[in-house]
């Protein structure tokens, strides 16, 4: 039996030129529709987007015809109103710079850089946090300490000793040398040499934790008897609770 060639395979990938369409183009974006125009879609041309509908097409259409994009749909009407009229987005900013990032679209990407939003994250915050050593690997330390002490329980803890300084540095290990704790239990954080304090590192801390879908709280951390110097100068508990 023949099959007629007015049904189209679902998720058939396009072989024809470009150039021969419509103008009008009908997008499928992570299953919401648009309808635009190729000189829209192609209006800067060094950019992913534009690439994706010039020449030889690599893209694959939906059980309708369209062209499917397999990115978020939601975000993808800010990447259009840009195109269509300059307008940079004051919603989302965070979700349309990832967007804006994977279709290369350059002149999107340096205005929403220029952002508060960005700005305050990319050049400050993470600029911060990079000379934190070993940040990263130790938030991923705490949720796995966090995570084993979890059975069976509502909450968990995992104490992190914070240090501004090398002399501080020094100063923790001896504390941490006169409890007679497992060391390998607490999370050092330091030093660094930038500006922000312990209680905007803390912040961080918390900030990228909760990120992850985790729920916590930070306090002092109140050490047990002989304890040789004040607890809360460089000791911290993160509290996770699960249920």
């Amino acid at each position: 039996m023949s099959i007629s060639s007015e049904h189209r395979p679902l998720g058939k990938q396009v072989t024809g030129s470009l150039h021969t369409l419509s103008p009008i183009v009908e997008l499928n974006v992570g299953g919401e529709m648009y309808t635009t125009t190729l000189s829209t879609l192609k209006k800067h041309p060094g950019s992913k987007l534009a690439e994706m509908f010039t020449g030889q097409p690599k893209l694959r259409t939906d059980s309708e015809g369209r062209f499917f994009i397999d990115r978020p749909g939601t975000y993808f009407k800010y990447i259009l109103e840009y195109l269509r009229s300059n307008q940079v987005p004051t919603q989302c900013i965070q979700d349309v710079y990832k967007e804006a990032l994977f279709y290369d679209i350059e002149p999107l990407i340096k205005q929403l850089e220029d952002s508060p939003q960005i700005f305050g994250e990319l050049v400050a915050r993470k600029q911060f946090l990079a000379r934190v050593p070993n940040y990263s690997e130790n938030i991923e330390l705490m949720i796995r300490i966090a995570r084993a002490e979890a059975v069976a329980s509502r909450r968990s803890s995992v104490i992190v000793c914070v240090v501004r300084t090398e002399e501080d540095a020094a100063r923790c290990q001896d504390a941490l040398n006169s409890l007679d704790m497992d060391k390998k239990s607490v999370v050092k954080f330091g030093p660094w040499k930038a500006a922000p304090s312990i209680s905007d590192l803390l912040d961080c801390i918390q900030m990228d934790v909760e990120a992850k879908g985790y729920k916590i709280s930070c306090q002092p951390h109140v050490a047990e008897k002989g304890f040789r110097f004040k607890s809360h100068d460089f000791f911290y508990k993160f509290l996770f609770t699960w249920w």
